[in-house]
């Protein structure tokens, strides 16, 4: 499997960043990194990406509007194919227009365990606060100021005498053993099963009088009451001869089935057993499934099997 392509934005010396290039290095890391970009054309950072042989680009922001800005460094993304993007000392806000085309492919390293102490000074307010502990956390980037969801977090124990000096850079040695291990786990996430189901059964159970029940050790969705409910949609994995992970759901008929299984048989196939009732597999093992697509297979097949009540209802809350 082709490697995930990351950018990494800096402002200076860049030791998260070296943490993750050197992490790149081994055979089994699932990343590398396709470019170091910087507002700072003075970072040192840019310097050792380069004698690592990673395109570079650097833009100082100075004068520049944040939107034009952040616009030049989006394009460089773009040019090296990179998928994510990193922030490693990156010491400029970015917009939320920046924010919003990498929805949920923007990761950050926050020196507290967030939600403390958000901004600057995290040591020096671990230090007032009295905290047995300060630490850092890796983070999905959101408009608001370090406020993304928490992916992980290490706790960095202070001792007796600290200085904010001192307790900086023990927490650097944690950063730079947790940022490449989330950033691993987090751009394979789309291969693990029990993440997948995680996105299914989210989707699905948002759905009016769903429930979840197992059907033949494989979790399924219904619509409707215990006695009389329906399946809408089942969670396959290792199905019979066929290896990986689906998302059966229902078709309108075989006249359907037959042209999505024509039109693309990378992303559907026909499963056994089910695809003779009109059912279809959605693969979710491809690394890049859109979701939304899977949330409008959910309703649709939702809509097949619901009782007309339901589906009316549903009409109606939907004009609001």
């Amino acid at each position: 499997m082709d490697k995930v392509q990351v950018a990494i934005l800096i402002s200076g010396k860049g030791t998260n960043m070296a943490a993750l290039i050197y992490a790149a290095k081994q055979d089994d890391c699932p990343y590398e990194v396709a470019l170091v970009a910087s507002n700072n054309p003075k970072a040192e950072g840019l310097k050792l990406a380069e004698a690592e042989g990673i395109v570079t680009f650097a833009h100082s922001n100075k004068g520049m509007d944040r939107t034009a800005h952040d616009a030049l460094m989006h394009a460089a993304i773009l040019e090296s194919d990179a998928e994510y993007v990193v922030l490693a000392g990156y010491m400029r806000i970015l917009s939320e227009e920046f924010i919003c085309k990498w929805r949920d492919k923007i990761l950050n390293i926050h020196p507290s365990l967030l939600p403390k102490y958000k901004g600057l000074g995290t040591f020096q307010k671990a230090l007032d606060a009295g905290d047995s502990h300060a630490g850092c956390s890796v983070h999905i980037v959101t408009p608001e100021l370090d406020d993304g969801p928490v992916l992980t977090q290490t706790e960095v124990a202070i001792m007796d005498g600290d200085t904010p000096e001192a307790l900086a850079r023990r927490v650097q040695f944690a950063e730079h053993q947790l940022y490449p291990k989330t950033l691993v786990k987090y751009v394979t996430r789309e291969q693990d099963p029990a993440w997948i189901l995680k996105q299914v059964r989210t989707r699905a159970l948002a759905l009016p009088e769903t429930y979840e029940k197992e059907s033949f050790g494989a979790p399924g969705f219904r619509v409707g009451t215990e006695k009389t409910g329906k399946y809408f949609a089942y969670f396959s994995r290792d199905h019979f001869e066929r290896k990986g992970v689906a998302l059966f759901v229902k078709t309108t008929g075989h006249d359907e089935q037959a042209a999505l299984l024509d039109a693309d048989p990378d992303l559907y196939y026909s499963p056994k057993f089910y695809g003779a009732s009109g059912w279809i597999a959605v693969r979710l093992d491809t690394g890049d499934t859109d979701w939304e697509h899977i949330s409008d297979w959910l309703a649709k097949s939702w809509r097949i099997v619901a009782p007309k009540r339901f589906v009316k209802l549903q009409d109606i809350a939907d004009e609001f």
